[in-house]
């Protein structure tokens, strides 16, 4: 059974930073593509990385290239986003998602 289970959200002021990670169990993340997305308060969910197996190959949004980084530890089987320079429109929920399958989220909220 696939599990994904999201941590490391809080609140930030503007400027700061934050490590979310995700935990997976029930198949290998370094055979897939894993992704980060995140949904902000009444709107739609946004793809905001990915990372590609087997080359780690990484690719970005546009609204957060430059300040975030995607990574992976496949022996932990344990997904990161470190997310620099945050900015207020960064707030949201941030889901690790394989395919169809997401966690729960957890909340980012950046606020001076």
């Amino acid at each position: 059974e696939v599990h994904l289970v999201e941590s490391g959200g809080g609140l930030v002021q503007p400027g700061g930073s934050l490590r979310l990670t995700c935990i997976v169990s029930g198949f290998n993340i370094g055979t897939v593509t894993m992704n980060w997305v995140r949904q902000a308060p009444g709107k739609g969910l946004e793809w905001v990385s990915s990372i590609v197996s087997p080359d780690s190959r990484t690719s970005y949004a546009d609204s957060v290239k430059g300040r975030f980084t995607i990574s992976r530890d496949n022996v932990k089987n344990t997904l990161y986003l470190d997310m620099d320079s945050l900015k207020p429109e960064d707030t949201a929920v941030y889901f690790c998602s394989y395919s169809i399958n997401r966690g729960q989220g957890t909340q980012v909220t950046v606020s001076s």
